[in-house]
C-alpha cells in the first residue's frame, strides 16, 4: 500500500506538535498488525511494517519452512520457500509479503483511531514534560473562566489551563475573564484527562517568587530568604539575611522610599509584610519576629523548644495580634513555641514578698511575750540583734 499523504501528515505532526515520528510509527505498526490479525485470523504470525522513506505500508506473514504443510497460516513448503530464496531449508522462518486489497479500508480506520489516541497521549506527555519545568515558578496568566469559587487561567505558550481553587486565592481577590494575573505553580500532576495544574496566590511560594522578581539582591543570592510565615490576605513575616557585611538585607527588600516592598504589597492586595532580619541567636531572632511589638526580654527552654517573652503592658495586644495572629506567625517563622507575658506578670511575686515582710514586722511589734526568757530568746536571730521593743 502506498500513501504519500499519510506519511506527509506524520511529518507535519512531528513538526507542529513535536511528536516523535519514530515512536508514532511503532505504535501504528502494532495497531495495524492487531487489526490485520483480527481480520484474517489470530493464528497468522503477521506483521505490518511502515516504510516512511518509501511512503509504503507492507504486510508480512512469517511462516516456518516444512517438508509437508499441515497449517498453511504458519507453514510454507520447502519448494515454495525456495522460489523466494534458494538457500532456504526446513525449519527456516520465511517472511512472505501479503497482498490483501480488502485490508486498505480497515487499515485506514485503524490508523485514524491510533493517530487520534496517540496524538492526545503524546500531547499530554509533552505538556506534562514542558509544564514540569514551570513547577515552583511564578507565571503571568490570563483568566479564562470563573466557575463558582474556582478560577481557570490559561498558561501562556501552552494549550493547558491551570485551576486556582478558593483556598489558593487571596481574600479580596476579584477576577474577570481576560484579566492578567500572576500565579504560583504549586503542583502539576498527570491524569487520564490530561495534565492538571494547580496554581496559587495564597501559597508562601507566591511571596517568595515575588521577592525574587522585585528584589535583585534576592534574585542574585546576595540576600537570602530564611523562612516565610503567612496568613494570606492579612499579614506575612519574611526572615531575610545576608553574608555580606556591606549589604543591608532588610533595606534591600524595602527599597528606595519603600518602592520594592510596596510593589509586592500591592500585588498582595494590601497584605501587611513584616521584614525580619534573621539571627543565629534564638533570643534575638524571636524578639525580632514579634515585630512591630517591643520586646523587653526573652527566655528559652531548649529541651521543650519553648520561649517566654516579656513585653510592656501597653504592647501586649500588639505582640499577640488580632486573634493571636502576630505571635502565631512569629512561632511559625522561628520554629519556637512563644508564650507572651506582660511586664506586670513579674510584679506580683515581688509584691507578695513585700507583703509578707510587712506582716512579720507588724507581728513582732505588736505581739506580747509571756516571759523574759521568751524575749531573751528572740533578742538574737542568726547572730543579729533583734530590735528593742
Amino acid at each position: 500500500m502506498v500513501n504519500k499523504d499519510f506519511f506527509k501528515a506524520l511529518d507535519e505532526l512531528e513538526t507542529e506538535r513535536k511528536i516523535d515520528k519514530e515512536t508514532f510509527i511503532q505504535t501504528l505498526e502494532a495497531a495495524l498488525t492487531s487489526a490485520y490479525k483480527k481480520m484474517y485470523g489470530e493464528a497468522k504470525s503477521a506483521m505490518v511494517k511502515l516504510y516512511p522513506e518509501r511512503n509504503t505500508i507492507r504486510i508480512y506473514s512469517y511462516k516456518t519452512v516444512a517438508q509437508e504443510v499441515e497449517d498453511p497460516d504458519k507453514e510454507i513448503s520447502l519448494a515454495e520457500a525456495r522460489t523466494l530464496k534458494k538457500s532456504y531449508k526446513v525449519g527456516d522462518i520465511v517472511a512472505v509479503e501479503e497482498t490483501t486489497k480488502d485490508f486498505g479500508r480497515i487499515a485506514a480506520q485503524t490508523a485514524k483511531q491510533v493517530v487520534m489516541q496517540k496524538l492526545r497521549e503524546m500531547e499530554r506527555q509533552n505538556a506534562v514534560s514542558e509544564l514540569s519545568e514551570k513547577e515552583d515558578e511564578l507565571l503571568t496568566t490570563i483568566v479564562k473562566r470563573v466557575d463558582g469559587d474556582n478560577v481557570y487561567v490559561q498558561i501562556a505558550g501552552t494549550h493547558t489551563e491551570g485551576v486556582m481553587m478558593k483556598n489558593d486565592q487571596i481574600p479580596g481577590d476579584k477576577f474577570n475573564v481576560g484579566d492578567r494575573v500572576k500565579v504560583y505553580v504549586k503542583k502539576i500532576k498527570d491524569s487520564f484527562k490530561g495534565p492538571q495544574i494547580q496554581v496559587s496566590r495564597s501559597n508562601i511560594g507566591f511571596i517568595r517568587k515575588l521577592f525574587e522578581l522585585e528584589i535583585p539582591e534576592i534574585a542574585s543570592g546576595e540576600v537570602k530568604i530564611k523562612n516565610i510565615a503567612r496568613d494570606a490576605g492579612n499579614r506575612a513575616k519574611v526572615a531575610v539575611y545576608t553574608d555580606r557585611p556591606n549589604v543591608d538585607a532588610v533595606g534591600a527588600c524595602v527599597g528606595n522610599r519603600g518602592t520594592r516592598i510596596n510593589t509586592i504589597v500591592n500585588e498582595l492586595n494590601g497584605e501587611k509584610i513584616d521584614l525580619v532580619e534573621y539571627s543565629d541567636d534564638p533570643l534575638e531572632y524571636i524578639a525580632r519576629a514579634l515585630s512591630p511589638a517591643k520586646v523587653l526580654s526573652v527566655e528559652t527552654n531548649d529541651s521543650l523548644n519553648m520561649s517566654q517573652v516579656i513585653v510592656p503592658d501597653d504592647k501586649l495586644s500588639l505582640a499577640i495580634g488580632k486573634a493571636g495572629q502576630n505571635v502565631r506567625l512569629a512561632a511559625k517563622l522561628t520554629g519556637w513555641k512563644i508564650d507572651v507575658k506582660p511586664e506586670s506578670y513579674l510584679k506580683p511575686a515581688k509584691a507578695e514578698t513585700e507583703d509578707v515582710e510587712y506582716e512579720l514586722t507588724e507581728l513582732s511589734d505588736e505581739d506580747s511575750f509571756d516571759s523574759m526568757d521568751d524575749l531573751e530568746e528572740l533578742e538574737t536571730i542568726d547572730g543579729d540583734e533583734f530590735p528593742e521593743i
